[in-house]
């Protein structure tokens, strides 16, 4: 009959905790990724500013494209057959919500630069009516 050694107690604490760490580790590996809820949400509520700021569709390629891509994230969600579709729809989503910010931030930027247009106009105009007014004393 062979003998085997005896382990201290540490060594065997140490072994038993390594086992289970490795199976954990294992099942870390084995389990699926959430379902992006946060990343969908936070998709949705950047279109739904964007629509609050009236931005045509038409006008906007960003905008319609951050819900095509909103569609695809909740479509690839429920998804069985597409593999790693939890990590898919997230950077859908991320994606989408990128394009809605980017949409609204470009539309902010046009409302700008015609305030600002029309305060030039303005300037300019009042800059006429001064020299003309100063030429005719």
């Amino acid at each position: 009959m062979i003998k085997f050694p005896v382990l201290p107690r540490s060594l065997q604490h140490a072994a038993s905790l390594t086992a289970v760490c490795s199976v954990l580790a294992l099942a870390a590996c084995a389990t699926p990724p959430a379902e992006p809820t946060v990343a969908l949400k936070a998709a949705e509520q950047a279109i739904a500013a964007a629509d609050r700021t009236r931005i045509a569709d038409a006008a906007s390629p960003e905008l319609s494209e951050a819900r095509e891509k909103l569609t695809a994230a909740q479509a690839a969600v429920k998804d069985e057959k597409l593999e790693n579709r939890m990590i898919v729809a997230e950077r859908l989503a991320i994606e989408s919500r990128v394009d809605a910010e980017l949409a609204s931030a470009k539309n902010e930027v046009a409302k700008a630069k015609a305030v600002n247009d029309e305060i030039k106009q303005s300037t300019a105009v009042l800059s006429q009516e001064m020299q003309r007014n100063t030429g005719a004393k």
